[in-house]
């Protein structure tokens, strides 16, 4: 991203493709990247079919009869290890990697060098309880903070034990060269250069009820929260103010066709004071980690954040 003349927010692809986890991967739960992974494509860890193609779990297509599993070894749908648990062909980690030019939606101005102009960044953590849906930053500075504390409970994809919280600022920590403190900083200084900023969201598909079920069905129906986040950048709707941001009011949703209980959203866009200052605290103790490189304003939001906590609590 790099913010030219006319003060606009400008970006490309470096990478010029994707690429995403296997398992789940179907028509309904993903049309485009099914289309893009169609040809030209490396898969790692899935099962090997007799004619050279590849299957796994939540394939669009029936199991084949026989196929190699990702280790190689002979497989068959049914089969049980010795504590009668099923056998599944394809690692929980399995991947796919293919051209961005295979997306049928990809931008005309993909090889334009000014690339695509951005309205808003997007960050996302997978939290069970904590995060709501879809809440916008009161501005750029509070934005730069949702990324630097982004989280996630653990998953089969990551090292370490499933559930634990894993601080993995704007998914960059292992991928950033240098000093976070000092990318956070960047940041920062880029937003000032910035005259019409974007706006900036934390989205979370992740959140569960009282039984541990998902509240939001995920997948393609996300698209709802993108078509509510570009009607903010619009200014074609409101939020509604909470302590972490702006939340949709519910009307301003798109259901049509969605068979969702209301009290579902209702739990979807929660705030629960009590889990986000022990958040806070969690938060405090991260950036500690980066000592004095940490940028001061951080610290102003991290504790702004704390005063509408306990505002609201009271």
């Amino acid at each position: 991203m790099k913010v030219d003349t006319d003060g606009q927010l400008w970006a490309v692809n470096p990478e010029m493709g994707f690429f995403g986890v296997v398992p789940g991967t179907n028509s309904k739960s993903n049309y485009n990247a099914m289309a893009t992974i169609n040809r030209d494509t490396i898969y790692t860890n899935v099962a090997l079919k007799p004619d050279g193609t590849v299957w796994w779990e939540g394939h669009d297509e029936p199991p084949p009869a026989e196929a190699l599993d990702w280790q190689g070894k002979p497989w068959q749908p049914g089969q049980k290890d010795k504590d009668g648990r099923p056998i599944v062909s394809t690692h929980a980690n399995a991947r796919f990697t293919a051209p961005f030019t295979n997306c049928p939606t990809h931008s005309f101005r993909f090889d334009q060098h000014h690339g695509v102009p951005i309205q808003a960044l997007i960050f996302g953590g997978r939290r069970a309880t904590l995060a709501p849906l879809v809440y916008e930053a009161l501005s750029w500075e509070h934005g730069v903070y949702l990324g630097a504390s982004m989280a996630s409970e653990r998953t089969a994809a990551q090292v370490g034990a499933v559930g634990e919280v894993r601080r993995d600022p704007m998914a960059m920590l292992p991928f950033c060269g240098y000093n976070m403190a000092d990318y956070f900083g960047h940041w920062l200084e880029m937003g000032a250069r910035i005259r019409h900023r974007p706006k900036i969201f934390h989205v979370n598909w992740f959140r569960t009820d009282e039984r541990g079920q998902f509240l939001w069905p995920g997948y393609g129906e996300n698209l709802r929260v993108i078509e509510w986040i570009l009607a903010r950048c619009r200014g074609d709707v409101a939020g509604v103010e909470t302590p972490v941001g702006r939340v949709p009011n519910p009307k301003d949703i798109d259901m049509t066709g969605l068979d969702l209980p209301p009290e579902n959203m209702q739990k979807l866009l929660a705030v629960n004071p009590k889990d986000w200052l022990a958040e806070i605290d969690a938060i405090g103790q991260f950036f500690e980690t980066f000592g004095t490189r940490m940028p001061d304003e951080l610290w102003q939001q991290n504790e702004a954040l704390r005063s509408r906590m306990l505002a609201t609590k009271r």
